[in-house]
């Protein structure tokens, strides 16, 4: 019943219940589309470690993001792969290279060499062509996104990376890095290209084999292996995420700018609940004449609480659903982990509760008789 009357209260004063629903809306909107951008500059940051498909990557000591690691010996590979745990180990190469365009102009770009035996750092998408293309003699990839950048060239057209002559082979779909654009290639072609030393590689990759805990092996390949540094995927992730959060303008910033946008959202969802209990003391003195409680008011004012926010957060997630889905496959970084989603639902639904009950002692106070005058 306390619900039924909360409701009819609502829909009896529009305006304010509007103003109360819009404000929620646009603040689960916007404070969602701001984490997914973050999110999706987090992503790129660590988009080979990420889908390199291995559970431990082995680099040169001290490295601090997996774009900074020195050149390791191939044979560390297999000297891990000859360990009773270890499923596969394998050496990646990967670098920065500049690739010139049809008119001349030099873009910079990431290269990642791949031997045609490789488990790890193969593209996981194509637009066209696939995974044996790029083993070609002088095949490489593009990404679609970046087409616009390289001169729109087609499947077959032939161009320079590092003075090294190159041969589109097959176009990767939405595969893009934060440190350059990621391209793919086969081992001989990429170390030709990042005039790597021969038997040199940048980093040893490998999966574990069912049974064996990641720690334990960890530690087992760090006695073997001491010069190295030796980590999980995860780790390395999330170790190269801090380092350019902490060392570069635009990871800092952005974040910086995400940390107001939420502080601003929950301020505004607060005064914004606030205010709306506030405007409708008229109708809780009419309550209170009638013969209702403090606690019917108290449960009323819940109810509308609860009311605006589950409304305002569903509009508002089918709004930034619509916003992702507009977004796939485009050069905007966007990616909303699955578990920030419930928190930010959540968070709203506390922020609007909370700024019920910090009007509601008011709301129970009203005298009866105010109505009157």
């Amino acid at each position: 019943m306390r619900s039924i009357v909360a409701l009819k209260i609502l829909l009896y004063d529009k305006a304010t219940t509007a103003g109360s629903l819009i404000g929620v809306i646009a603040i689960v909107f916007l404070v969602g589309q701001q984490l997914s951008v973050l999110f999706g500059l987090f992503s790129y940051m660590s988009v080979l470690v990420d889908h390199s498909g291995a559970d431990i990557w082995i680099c040169s000591k001290n490295t601090d993001n997996i774009n900074a690691t020195d050149t390791l010996p191939e044979r560390y590979a297999d000297r891990v792969s000859g360990l009773p745990f270890v499923d596969w180990a394998e050496p990646v190469l990967f670098g920065n290279a500049t690739f010139i365009t049809s008119k001349g102009k030099a873009e910079s770009l990431q290269v990642v060499g791949l031997r045609p035996s490789s488990h790890a750092l193969w593209p996981w998408r194509f637009y066209k062509g696939s995974a044996l293309d790029l083993l070609q003699n002088e095949g490489l990839t593009l990404e679609r996104l970046d087409m616009g950048v390289y001169g729109n060239p087609a499947i077959g057209d032939v161009f320079e990376v590092n003075e090294v002559r190159v041969r589109i082979s097959a176009i990767t779909q939405s595969i893009k890095g934060f440190s350059g654009r990621l391209v793919f290639t086969n081992v001989v072609k990429a170390r030709d290209i990042l005039n790597t030393t021969p038997g040199r590689c940048k980093a040893v990759v490998a999966k574990l084999r069912p049974g064996i805990t990641l720690g334990d092996g960890i530690d087992a390949i760090r006695t073997i292996l001491p010069d190295t540094e030796v980590m999980s995927s995860a780790q390395l992730s999330a170790r190269t995420r801090i380092y350019y959060v902490k060392n570069t303008g635009m990871g800092g910033s952005f974040g910086f700018s995400t940390l107001i946008g939420a502080l601003v959202g929950i301020i505004i969802i607060t005064l914004t609940m606030y205010t709306g209990v506030l405007q409708r003391q008229k109708d809780f003195a009419v309550l209170r004449a009638l013969g209702a409680r403090k606690s019917d008011i108290f449960v009323i004012v819940l109810c509308q609480s609860l009311i605006i926010a589950l409304t305002g957060i569903f509009i508002g997630f089918l709004l930034l659903g619509s916003f992702l889905n507009g977004t796939v496959d485009t050069s905007l970084p966007v990616y909303m982990p699955r578990q920030i989603a419930p928190m930010l639902a959540l968070g709203t639904l506390l922020l609007c509760m909370l700024g019920s009950l910090l009007a509601v002692r008011k709301a129970i106070s009203v005298e009866p008789a105010s109505v009157f005058r």
